[in-house]
């Protein structure tokens, strides 16, 4: 976790729980996401499943996540009715609370536990599968890329929940605002 103070530690439990949407996995470099309705988020690699787990243990980037919310604001930049979550090549679709949220936070989805290391940004793939404009309408609404801190299921429809940061529960409850 980044050591510098997150102004968002303040209000992690103020938020309310969104939702897991979509779940996909590529079981290999460029193909297809498979969707699934459950699966196992293994701590330091990735997604049982996903091509990402043979990767570098550690890797900043073992999922990636989208927010309902994003895709639809790529729909709106791009002038197209329905963009299909495997498209995007995300992981993990979630809605009803704000990305930008999760940014630098550890966060519960069903079982695992997750922390945000920064901004997915569109790679040029996004060109061919959105058309022409499909890399500017991701800017901003590309999602974030996570490592997985503790290992569990996750099913569609589980709740998607802000953590507390490990240096936030350190400090004395009165500096918290709780006495």
């Amino acid at each position: 976790m980044n050591k510098r103070s997150n102004p968002l530690d303040r209000f992690a439990a103020d938020l309310a729980p969104g939702r897991l949407d979509w779940i996909g996995v590529r079981p290999a470099r460029r193909q297809p996401l498979q969707p699934l309705e459950q699966v196992q988020a293994i701590a330091g690699l990735g997604l049982d499943g996903d091509h990402r787990v043979t990767k570098t243990p550690g890797s900043a980037r073992q999922v990636t996540v989208i927010s309902r919310e994003f895709i639809a604001q790529i729909e709106h930049f791009t002038g197209l009715a329905a963009i299909a979550p495997a498209t995007l090549r995300r992981n993990l679709v979630i809605s009803g609370i704000n990305l930008n949220a999760l940014r630098r936070q550890r966060f519960r989805i069903g079982e695992a536990v997750f922390e945000a290391t920064a901004l997915c940004h569109p790679c040029s793939r996004m060109e061919q599968a959105l058309g022409k404009g499909g890399v500017a309408a991701m800017i901003g609404h590309g999602g974030l890329c996570a490592k997985i801190i503790e290992s569990g299921s996750l099913r569609l429809g589980d709740a998607v929940q802000v953590l507390p940061s490990p240096t936030a529960s350190a400090e004395p409850a009165r500096q918290r605002g709780l006495f």
